[in-house]
């Protein structure tokens, strides 16, 4: 019989062959604050935490979580539940997996329903950083403007002060103001999502925030608090039910929320932490002074590299990346998107041996253990195609360099926008512009450059006459060929 996983149960699911927490959970503060307990999240910084727990390190950077939305609910019940356990399965290519329970979240808040108790959280000196993954969509700014959008509804329920702090800016604000007030030194504020200078987006959006309540703490907090950039890597999908089911019955253990990922892992971090930090660097972080190099290569060839296969693979009728990856037009087309435009849009990264780094992404993307599912990558597309290409098609257009096969990706994102597959079927399109960037696509057979014509999206690409021209005939082809052969058509050109 599986074994329900909680402090009571650790030496019985040992004592069946999985590996659990040795150290002393009890003793444990929690330095470290984290906004958005995710898969991502307890598959990356959380396994770093709780490396260096077993190796005796890091006992004052335990890690309280925090939900902001109604929809974390969900979380905050598996981690109250299992006292903030849950297990970590790596999946590898060739079938075998690494388990382990993870016990280096010791609290989880969740601000609906006490939102002071997460101000003061962070406002404890206790606290030293303060980390975030609230996704590319979670910083809250204008894609073309790069300005922070103040009317968002939470935002500005904030900033009125009808009540207390709801949003993660509100939140983070306060407790700084409430530390600056208390004579504590302030928290380092650290971003792991997948943003560009994710660091200096998070200052920018959190000062912008406060500027509009009070300008001259806006400028206290501008000199005086860290947020340091970062690049983080480890493919993880959603954890499924298939995947609880295997942790039950291959290992044992009734977990709500078991996290499974590739057993790829790293993470470049900026040595900025001035109210203190874990020795990351002895759980394989890479500190180092320029995380730039890294971010770029990241973002602009695996993650790219994603919106490539995901929409392409989706139309032609696959729904894993694995099986996507596995067709060889769509791996031909992928990395001759990084060879071609991906890199050579990129700096010098030491340490790196790119060619191998793109030949291991292909990999990567190939595991069939990982299934991580297509629908997952197309998600939230209006906040990652402009983060993530659209960057390599401005750069490329201003170096006189091929756009052809990232306007081909951005014609593949128009045509799953419109929602039905090739076999007619409806595509269910999660997004934040779902609804306008759905009605736009719609009429893309009558105008082919309606879904570009959003300079809400892509700025003023609609007005470069190269790029127009290579959007146009993918299109083109993905309405009258599908995207099967269009794609193969594209990996040729």
């Amino acid at each position: 019989m599986p074994v329900r996983l909680s402090p009571e149960t650790l030496d019985e699911i040992a004592a069946s062959g999985v590996a659990v927490p040795t150290y002393d959970r009890s003793g444990i503060t929690a330095g470290i604050v984290h906004f958005g307990v995710g898969g991502f999240h307890r598959a990356h910084q959380a396994m770093v935490i709780d490396r260096l727990l077993q190796q005796g390190e890091a006992r004052e950077y335990g890690i309280c979580g925090v939900g902001v939305l109604e929809q974390d609910r969900r979380m905050a019940t598996a981690m109250a539940e299992q006292h903030g356990l849950y297990t970590l399965v790596l999946k590898h290519p060739d079938g075998t997996r690494e388990s382990r329970v993870v016990g280096s979240i010791v609290d989880y808040l969740l601000a609906v329903d006490d939102p002071d108790a997460v101000v003061e959280k962070m406002a404890h000196p206790d606290t030293r950083i303060v980390s975030l993954t609230i996704t590319e969509g979670g910083y809250n700014f204008d894609h073309v403007t790069g300005e922070f959008v103040a009317d968002e509804p939470g935002v500005a329920a904030d900033l009125r002060g009808d009540g207390p702090p709801r949003t993660v800016f509100g939140l983070v604000v306060e407790a700084l103001r409430r530390r600056r007030d208390r004579g504590e030194q302030p928290f380092t504020v650290m971003s792991c999502d997948n943003i560009q200078g994710n660091g200096h987006v998070a200052r920018d959006m959190f000062t912008a925030y406060a500027r509009l309540q009070d300008p001259a703490f806006a400028d206290w907090m501008d000199e005086h608090v860290s947020f340091p950039n970062s690049m983080v890597d480890r493919i993880t999908p959603v954890t499924a039910d298939e995947d609880r089911a295997w942790v039950r019955d291959e290992l044992g253990i009734e977990d709500a929320w078991p996290v499974v990922a590739e057993p790829f892992f790293q993470w470049v971090l900026e040595d900025d932490h001035p109210a203190g930090r874990p020795p990351y660097q002895d759980a394989d972080v890479q500190i180092v002074e320029d995380v730039e190099p890294y971010e770029l290569m990241k973002l602009r060839l695996l993650n790219a590299s994603h919106q490539g296969l995901c929409y392409f693979g989706y139309l032609s009728g696959y729904r894993y990346a694995h099986e996507a990856t596995q067709d060889p037009a769509i791996a031909t087309f992928l990395r001759r998107y990084m060879d071609e435009e991906g890199s050579p849009t990129l700096h010098p990264v030491p340490g790196i041996d790119l060619e191998d780094y793109k030949s291991t992404l292909i990999e990567r993307f190939q595991n069939p253990e990982v299934r991580d599912t297509l629908a997952r990558l197309c998600a939230e597309s209006s906040d990652r195609i402009p983060k993530w290409l659209l960057p390599v098609v401005r750069e490329n257009l201003a170096a006189d360099r091929p756009v052809t096969l990232s306007a081909g990706i951005v014609a593949s994102w128009a045509r799953y926008d419109e929602g039905t597959d090739e076999s007619g079927e409806p595509i269910q399109i999660v997004d934040r512009l779902a609804e306008p960037l759905h009605r736009i696509a719609l009429t893309q057979r009558d105008d082919r450059l309606a879904f570009i014509a959003n300079r809400q999206v892509f700025g003023d690409l609609i007005d470069d006459e190269r790029f127009v021209a290579a959007y146009r005939d993918a299109l083109d082809g993905l309405i009258a060929d599908g995207a099967h052969a269009t794609v193969e058509r594209l990996s040729r050109s």
